[in-house]
Protein backbone atom coordinates (compact mmCIF):
# COMPACT_ATOMS: atom_id res chain seq x y z
CA UNK A 1 0.00 0.00 0.00
CA UNK A 2 1.21 3.14 -1.19
CA UNK A 3 1.98 5.90 1.39
CA UNK A 4 0.63 8.80 -0.73
CA UNK A 5 -2.43 10.03 0.56
CA UNK A 6 -5.47 9.36 -1.91
CA UNK A 7 -6.22 13.10 -2.29
CA UNK A 8 -2.50 13.44 -3.62
CA UNK A 9 -3.04 10.47 -6.05
CA UNK A 10 -5.69 12.43 -7.73
CA UNK A 11 -3.70 15.51 -9.18
CA UNK A 12 -0.61 15.62 -11.10
CA UNK A 13 2.74 17.88 -11.13
CA UNK A 14 2.82 20.97 -13.15
CA UNK A 15 3.22 20.57 -16.32
CA UNK A 16 4.78 23.68 -16.84
CA UNK A 17 7.19 22.99 -14.49
CA UNK A 18 8.03 19.55 -15.83
CA UNK A 19 9.04 21.20 -19.06
CA UNK A 20 11.03 24.02 -17.79
CA UNK A 21 12.64 21.66 -15.78
CA UNK A 22 13.23 19.04 -18.68
CA UNK A 23 14.73 21.63 -20.66
CA UNK A 24 17.05 22.92 -17.84
CA UNK A 25 18.10 19.25 -17.85
CA UNK A 26 19.28 19.24 -21.31
CA UNK A 27 20.86 22.38 -21.04
CA UNK A 28 22.86 20.99 -18.29
CA UNK A 29 23.99 18.43 -20.61
CA UNK A 30 25.57 20.83 -22.74
CA UNK A 31 22.54 21.09 -25.42
CA UNK A 32 21.41 24.18 -26.50
CA UNK A 33 17.80 25.00 -25.57
CA UNK A 34 15.46 28.10 -25.65
CA UNK A 35 12.88 27.79 -23.34
CA UNK A 36 9.65 29.86 -23.73
CA UNK A 37 7.86 27.55 -20.98
CA UNK A 38 8.70 29.81 -17.69
CA UNK A 39 5.57 32.24 -16.97
CA UNK A 40 7.96 34.82 -15.51
CA UNK A 41 9.16 38.47 -16.94
CA UNK A 42 12.79 38.74 -17.68
CA UNK A 43 12.68 42.08 -16.86
CA UNK A 44 14.79 42.73 -12.97
CA UNK A 45 12.80 43.85 -10.06
CA UNK A 46 13.44 47.34 -9.84
CA UNK A 47 16.08 49.20 -7.71
CA UNK A 48 14.15 51.09 -5.27
CA UNK A 49 11.96 47.97 -4.48
CA UNK A 50 15.34 46.18 -3.81
CA UNK A 51 16.29 49.13 -1.71
CA UNK A 52 13.81 48.48 0.32
CA UNK A 53 14.26 45.07 1.16
CA UNK A 54 18.12 45.83 1.66
CA UNK A 55 16.56 48.72 3.92
CA UNK A 56 14.50 46.16 6.17
CA UNK A 57 17.30 44.05 6.59
CA UNK A 58 19.52 46.54 7.99
CA UNK A 59 16.80 47.64 10.34
CA UNK A 60 16.43 44.59 11.46
CA UNK A 61 12.77 43.48 10.23
CA UNK A 62 13.51 39.37 10.16
CA UNK A 63 11.30 38.49 12.74
CA UNK A 64 7.74 36.85 12.16
CA UNK A 65 4.94 39.12 11.03
CA UNK A 66 1.40 38.67 11.60
CA UNK A 67 -0.11 35.77 9.99
CA UNK A 68 -1.11 37.25 6.89
CA UNK A 69 0.67 40.52 6.25
CA UNK A 70 1.96 42.92 7.97
CA UNK A 71 -0.12 46.36 8.22
CA UNK A 72 1.62 48.53 6.54
CA UNK A 73 1.48 46.00 3.37
CA UNK A 74 -2.16 45.78 4.00
CA UNK A 75 -2.81 49.15 4.12
CA UNK A 76 -0.55 49.62 0.63
CA UNK A 77 -2.98 47.10 -1.16
CA UNK A 78 -5.86 49.10 0.37
CA UNK A 79 -4.55 52.11 -1.40
CA UNK A 80 -3.94 50.13 -4.17
CA UNK A 81 -7.27 48.45 -4.68
CA UNK A 82 -8.94 52.46 -4.63
CA UNK A 83 -6.20 54.31 -6.78
CA UNK A 84 -6.20 51.55 -9.90
CA UNK A 85 -9.73 49.81 -9.38
CA UNK A 86 -11.62 52.33 -7.56
CA UNK A 87 -12.65 49.45 -5.09
CA UNK A 88 -13.21 50.59 -1.44
CA UNK A 89 -11.57 47.78 1.44
CA UNK A 90 -10.48 47.65 4.83
CA UNK A 91 -7.23 45.78 5.91
CA UNK A 92 -9.59 43.26 7.62
CA UNK A 93 -10.74 42.35 3.92
CA UNK A 94 -7.26 41.67 2.92
CA UNK A 95 -4.22 38.74 3.10
CA UNK A 96 -1.18 38.35 1.95
CA UNK A 97 0.23 34.71 1.22
CA UNK A 98 3.26 33.03 0.05
CA UNK A 99 2.65 34.24 -4.21
CA UNK A 100 -0.70 34.36 -5.96
CA UNK A 101 -1.06 30.48 -5.73
CA UNK A 102 -1.02 30.28 -1.85
CA UNK A 103 -4.51 32.88 -1.82
CA UNK A 104 -6.09 30.66 -4.27
CA UNK A 105 -5.21 27.76 -2.40
CA UNK A 106 -5.83 28.96 0.93
CA UNK A 107 -9.50 30.05 -0.74
CA UNK A 108 -10.26 26.65 -1.84
CA UNK A 109 -9.60 24.66 0.70
CA UNK A 110 -10.99 26.97 2.75
CA UNK A 111 -14.26 27.37 1.61
CA UNK A 112 -15.24 23.74 -0.80
CA UNK A 113 -16.60 20.59 1.21
CA UNK A 114 -16.40 17.05 -0.69
CA UNK A 115 -18.17 17.37 -3.74
CA UNK A 116 -18.83 21.03 -3.96
CA UNK A 117 -17.97 21.66 -7.74
CA UNK A 118 -15.73 24.94 -9.20
CA UNK A 119 -16.49 26.12 -12.49
CA UNK A 120 -13.02 26.89 -14.76
CA UNK A 121 -13.27 27.65 -18.11
CA UNK A 122 -10.58 25.86 -20.20
CA UNK A 123 -8.27 26.62 -21.24
CA UNK A 124 -7.42 27.23 -17.78
CA UNK A 125 -4.11 27.65 -15.54
CA UNK A 126 -3.01 24.71 -14.64
CA UNK A 127 -3.34 24.86 -10.91
CA UNK A 128 -6.78 25.33 -10.74
CA UNK A 129 -8.27 21.81 -11.15
CA UNK A 130 -6.04 20.20 -8.84
CA UNK A 131 -6.40 22.83 -6.58
CA UNK A 132 -9.76 22.05 -6.06
CA UNK A 133 -9.43 18.00 -6.53
CA UNK A 134 -6.72 18.77 -3.65
CA UNK A 135 -9.59 20.26 -1.50
CA UNK A 136 -11.99 17.60 -2.57
CA UNK A 137 -14.26 19.24 -4.58
CA UNK A 138 -15.09 18.87 -8.68
CA UNK A 139 -13.23 21.12 -10.77
CA UNK A 140 -16.39 21.63 -13.63
CA UNK A 141 -14.41 22.45 -16.66
CA UNK A 142 -16.15 24.32 -19.57
CA UNK A 143 -14.61 24.52 -22.54
CA UNK A 144 -14.63 27.73 -24.32
CA UNK A 145 -12.23 27.19 -27.77
CA UNK A 146 -11.03 29.57 -30.35
CA UNK A 147 -14.65 30.06 -31.70
CA UNK A 148 -15.18 31.74 -28.52
CA UNK A 149 -11.91 33.46 -28.19
CA UNK A 150 -11.39 31.46 -25.36
CA UNK A 151 -13.08 33.15 -23.45
CA UNK A 152 -16.79 31.97 -21.33
CA UNK A 153 -19.91 33.84 -21.66
CA UNK A 154 -23.27 34.07 -20.01
CA UNK A 155 -24.49 31.33 -22.10
CA UNK A 156 -21.85 28.67 -21.38
CA UNK A 157 -22.08 29.25 -17.58
CA UNK A 158 -25.78 29.24 -17.00
CA UNK A 159 -25.21 26.12 -18.54
CA UNK A 160 -22.20 24.79 -16.46
CA UNK A 161 -23.93 26.12 -12.78
CA UNK A 162 -25.89 23.48 -10.30
CA UNK A 163 -26.77 23.67 -7.41
CA UNK A 164 -23.47 22.10 -6.03
CA UNK A 165 -21.56 24.84 -7.86
CA UNK A 166 -19.65 26.63 -4.94
CA UNK A 167 -17.38 28.92 -7.07
CA UNK A 168 -16.49 30.52 -10.46
CA UNK A 169 -12.84 31.24 -11.40
CA UNK A 170 -12.33 33.92 -13.66
CA UNK A 171 -8.87 34.81 -15.05
CA UNK A 172 -8.30 38.21 -16.80
CA UNK A 173 -5.69 38.56 -18.59
CA UNK A 174 -5.59 35.02 -18.83
CA UNK A 175 -2.90 32.26 -18.52
CA UNK A 176 -2.57 30.60 -20.75
CA UNK A 177 -4.04 32.45 -23.91
CA UNK A 178 -3.61 36.00 -22.84
CA UNK A 179 -7.22 36.83 -23.45
CA UNK A 180 -9.01 39.66 -21.48
CA UNK A 181 -12.42 40.25 -20.83
CA UNK A 182 -14.08 43.69 -21.37
CA UNK A 183 -16.80 44.99 -19.99
CA UNK A 184 -19.09 43.60 -22.23
CA UNK A 185 -18.66 40.85 -21.76
CA UNK A 186 -18.23 41.19 -18.00
CA UNK A 187 -21.77 42.40 -18.04
CA UNK A 188 -23.06 39.19 -19.64
CA UNK A 189 -21.30 37.22 -17.37
CA UNK A 190 -22.86 38.81 -14.30
CA UNK A 191 -26.37 38.82 -15.07
CA UNK A 192 -25.86 35.17 -14.96
CA UNK A 193 -24.44 35.33 -11.45
CA UNK A 194 -26.94 37.80 -10.19
CA UNK A 195 -29.58 34.84 -11.04
CA UNK A 196 -27.41 32.20 -8.62
CA UNK A 197 -26.58 33.97 -5.56
CA UNK A 198 -24.88 30.99 -4.31
CA UNK A 199 -22.45 30.88 -6.73
CA UNK A 200 -19.10 32.62 -5.09
CA UNK A 201 -16.71 33.80 -7.71
CA UNK A 202 -12.72 34.04 -7.59
CA UNK A 203 -11.08 36.59 -10.05
CA UNK A 204 -7.39 36.12 -10.72
CA UNK A 205 -5.91 39.82 -11.73
CA UNK A 206 -2.11 38.34 -11.34
CA UNK A 207 -1.75 39.90 -15.09
CA UNK A 208 -3.87 43.26 -14.47
CA UNK A 209 -0.60 45.51 -15.29
CA UNK A 210 0.45 43.65 -18.56
CA UNK A 211 -2.96 45.05 -20.62
CA UNK A 212 -2.14 46.35 -23.83
CA UNK A 213 -3.32 49.65 -25.38
CA UNK A 214 -3.77 48.94 -29.11
CA UNK A 215 -3.45 52.11 -31.90
CA UNK A 216 -7.41 52.26 -32.15
CA UNK A 217 -8.16 52.74 -28.36
CA UNK A 218 -11.48 52.33 -27.25
CA UNK A 219 -12.84 52.20 -23.81
CA UNK A 220 -12.17 48.63 -23.67
CA UNK A 221 -8.56 49.69 -23.90
CA UNK A 222 -7.86 49.36 -19.68
CA UNK A 223 -8.00 46.50 -17.36
CA UNK A 224 -11.42 45.66 -15.70
CA UNK A 225 -12.15 44.31 -12.75
CA UNK A 226 -15.27 42.63 -12.52
CA UNK A 227 -16.54 44.44 -9.05
CA UNK A 228 -16.26 47.40 -11.00
CA UNK A 229 -18.76 46.04 -13.07
CA UNK A 230 -21.01 44.91 -10.52
CA UNK A 231 -20.48 45.86 -6.96
CA UNK A 232 -23.30 44.23 -5.31
CA UNK A 233 -21.31 40.46 -6.14
CA UNK A 234 -18.48 41.93 -3.39
CA UNK A 235 -19.72 39.32 -0.58
CA UNK A 236 -19.41 36.74 -3.11
CA UNK A 237 -16.23 37.89 -4.68
CA UNK A 238 -12.28 36.93 -3.88
CA UNK A 239 -10.67 39.10 -5.64
CA UNK A 240 -6.18 37.63 -6.34
CA UNK A 241 -3.63 39.82 -6.95
CA UNK A 242 0.09 39.88 -6.45
CA UNK A 243 3.37 41.36 -7.39
CA UNK A 244 5.30 38.98 -8.88
CA UNK A 245 4.49 39.67 -12.78
CA UNK A 246 3.65 43.64 -12.87
CA UNK A 247 7.00 44.25 -10.85
CA UNK A 248 9.40 41.56 -11.57
CA UNK A 249 9.08 39.72 -8.27
CA UNK A 250 8.33 36.06 -8.86
CA UNK A 251 11.17 35.06 -6.79
CA UNK A 252 10.12 37.14 -3.44
CA UNK A 253 6.91 35.18 -3.18
CA UNK A 254 4.08 38.10 -2.35
CA UNK A 255 0.62 37.39 -3.48
CA UNK A 256 -2.63 38.79 -2.39
CA UNK A 257 -6.34 38.34 -1.60
CA UNK A 258 -9.53 40.67 -1.30
CA UNK A 259 -12.56 39.67 0.15
CA UNK A 260 -15.33 39.51 3.02
CA UNK A 261 -14.45 39.46 6.31
CA UNK A 262 -15.65 35.97 6.98
CA UNK A 263 -13.68 34.37 4.33
CA UNK A 264 -9.94 36.18 5.05
CA UNK A 265 -10.25 34.67 8.79
CA UNK A 266 -11.19 31.39 7.42
CA UNK A 267 -8.11 31.78 5.01
CA UNK A 268 -5.33 33.39 8.21
CA UNK A 269 -6.88 30.24 9.94
CA UNK A 270 -5.77 27.76 7.09
CA UNK A 271 -2.02 29.96 6.71
CA UNK A 272 -1.34 29.97 10.36
CA UNK A 273 -1.36 25.73 10.54
CA UNK A 274 0.74 25.84 7.27
CA UNK A 275 3.28 28.36 6.54
CA UNK A 276 2.41 31.65 8.83
CA UNK A 277 4.00 34.70 7.50
CA UNK A 278 5.01 35.40 4.01
CA UNK A 279 8.81 36.59 4.32
CA UNK A 280 9.09 39.84 6.27
CA UNK A 281 11.80 41.11 3.80
CA UNK A 282 9.58 40.56 0.89
CA UNK A 283 6.84 42.11 2.27
CA UNK A 284 8.95 44.94 2.55
CA UNK A 285 9.82 45.22 -0.84
CA UNK A 286 6.21 44.91 -1.84
CA UNK A 287 5.18 48.27 0.18
CA UNK A 288 7.67 49.84 -1.46
CA UNK A 289 6.52 48.17 -5.47
CA UNK A 290 2.33 49.22 -4.50
CA UNK A 291 3.72 52.69 -2.84
CA UNK A 292 6.91 53.50 -4.97
CA UNK A 293 6.90 54.48 -8.60
CA UNK A 294 4.15 52.57 -11.54
CA UNK A 295 6.16 54.44 -14.34
CA UNK A 296 8.03 51.33 -15.32
CA UNK A 297 4.97 49.26 -15.54
CA UNK A 298 3.95 50.87 -18.68
CA UNK A 299 7.20 50.88 -20.47
CA UNK A 300 7.65 47.04 -19.82
CA UNK A 301 4.20 46.77 -21.21
CA UNK A 302 5.32 48.33 -24.26
CA UNK A 303 8.27 46.21 -24.83
CA UNK A 304 6.11 43.31 -24.22
CA UNK A 305 3.71 44.31 -27.01
CA UNK A 306 6.82 44.53 -29.29
CA UNK A 307 7.51 40.90 -28.87
CA UNK A 308 3.57 40.09 -28.99
CA UNK A 309 3.31 41.61 -32.36
CA UNK A 310 6.57 40.05 -33.29
CA UNK A 311 5.51 36.67 -32.30
CA UNK A 312 1.91 36.43 -33.20
CA UNK A 313 2.59 37.90 -37.07
CA UNK A 314 5.80 35.43 -37.45
CA UNK A 315 3.71 32.23 -35.94
CA UNK A 316 0.76 33.31 -38.44
CA UNK A 317 3.34 32.90 -41.09
CA UNK A 318 4.26 29.29 -40.12
CA UNK A 319 3.02 26.32 -42.56
CA UNK A 320 0.50 24.37 -39.94
CA UNK A 321 0.26 26.85 -36.91
CA UNK A 322 -2.13 29.92 -36.35
CA UNK A 323 -2.22 32.13 -33.91
CA UNK A 324 -4.78 34.43 -32.94
CA UNK A 325 -4.04 38.18 -31.15
CA UNK A 326 -4.31 38.55 -27.31
CA UNK A 327 -4.77 41.74 -25.76
CA UNK A 328 -2.34 40.60 -22.79
CA UNK A 329 -0.46 39.31 -20.27
CA UNK A 330 2.69 37.62 -21.80
CA UNK A 331 1.35 34.57 -23.58
CA UNK A 332 0.44 33.48 -26.97
CA UNK A 333 -1.56 29.99 -27.69
CA UNK A 334 -1.10 29.42 -30.59
CA UNK A 335 -3.22 26.10 -32.75
CA UNK A 336 -0.98 22.87 -34.58
CA UNK A 337 -3.83 21.18 -35.12
CA UNK A 338 -3.09 21.42 -39.06
CA UNK A 339 0.27 19.55 -37.79
CA UNK A 340 -1.65 16.24 -36.82
CA UNK A 341 -0.99 13.52 -38.71
CA UNK A 342 2.59 14.53 -40.21
CA UNK A 343 5.84 13.18 -39.09
CA UNK A 344 9.07 14.06 -38.10
CA UNK A 345 12.82 13.89 -39.92
CA UNK A 346 12.65 10.85 -36.95
CA UNK A 347 9.62 9.15 -38.74
CA UNK A 348 7.26 10.09 -35.49
CA UNK A 349 3.85 10.72 -36.37
CA UNK A 350 2.10 13.95 -34.54
CA UNK A 351 -0.72 12.63 -33.54
CA UNK A 352 -1.52 15.11 -30.15
CA UNK A 353 0.12 18.62 -29.08
CA UNK A 354 2.32 16.25 -26.44
CA UNK A 355 3.62 15.06 -29.90
CA UNK A 356 4.03 18.33 -31.09
CA UNK A 357 5.94 20.06 -28.04
CA UNK A 358 8.17 16.91 -27.27
CA UNK A 359 9.20 17.02 -30.77
CA UNK A 360 9.77 20.26 -31.08
CA UNK A 361 11.91 19.96 -28.07
CA UNK A 362 14.10 16.88 -28.99
CA UNK A 363 14.76 18.67 -32.32
CA UNK A 364 14.94 21.73 -32.46
CA UNK A 365 15.68 22.71 -28.63
CA UNK A 366 12.51 24.69 -28.06
CA UNK A 367 10.66 24.00 -24.89
CA UNK A 368 7.24 25.36 -25.02
CA UNK A 369 4.27 23.47 -22.93
CA UNK A 370 0.83 21.85 -24.65
CA UNK A 371 -2.02 22.87 -25.16
CA UNK A 372 -4.07 19.87 -23.49
CA UNK A 373 -1.75 20.37 -19.93
CA UNK A 374 -4.45 24.11 -20.10
CA UNK A 375 -7.39 21.70 -21.05
CA UNK A 376 -7.33 22.42 -24.72
CA UNK A 377 -5.78 20.08 -27.03
CA UNK A 378 -4.72 20.92 -30.15
CA UNK A 379 -2.68 23.98 -29.42
CA UNK A 380 0.77 25.29 -27.21
CA UNK A 381 1.58 27.99 -25.35
CA UNK A 382 4.31 30.32 -25.67
CA UNK A 383 5.85 32.51 -23.39
CA UNK A 384 7.44 35.59 -24.92
CA UNK A 385 8.78 36.66 -21.66
CA UNK A 386 12.12 36.65 -23.15
CA UNK A 387 14.42 38.90 -25.31
CA UNK A 388 13.60 39.25 -28.60
CA UNK A 389 16.73 38.16 -29.64
CA UNK A 390 15.63 34.86 -28.39
CA UNK A 391 12.18 34.96 -29.87
CA UNK A 392 14.04 35.73 -33.46
CA UNK A 393 15.91 32.21 -32.98
CA UNK A 394 12.87 30.52 -30.99
CA UNK A 395 10.53 31.27 -33.96
CA UNK A 396 13.40 30.20 -36.74
CA UNK A 397 13.38 26.98 -35.03
CA UNK A 398 9.82 26.62 -34.52
CA UNK A 399 9.25 27.46 -38.52
CA UNK A 400 12.45 25.18 -39.40
CA UNK A 401 10.82 22.27 -37.15
CA UNK A 402 7.32 22.58 -39.03
CA UNK A 403 8.72 22.94 -42.72
CA UNK A 404 10.87 19.63 -42.22
CA UNK A 405 7.25 17.61 -41.18
CA UNK A 406 6.06 15.69 -44.04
Amino acid sequence: MSIVSTSLSRIKASPTVAITQKARELKEQGKEVITLSSGEPDFDTPDNIKQAAIKAINKGDTKYTAVDGTPDLKKAIVQKFKRENNLEFKTENITVGTGGKQVIYNCILATVNPGDEVIIPSPFWVSYPDIVLLAGGVPKIVECGEKYNFKINGELLEKAITKKTKWFILNSPGNPTGMCYLRSELTDIVKVLKKHPHVYILTDDIYEHIFYEEDNRSNDDKFINILEVAEDLRNRTVIVNGVSKSYSMTGWRIGYGAASKEIIQAVSKLQSQSTTNPSSISQAAAVEALNGTQSFIKERSAEFKKRRDYVVKELNSIKGLSCVNPKGAFYVFPSCKNTMGKKTVAGTIIKTDTDFVSNLLDQEGVAVVQGSAFGLEGYFRISYATSMNELQKAILKIRKFCESLS
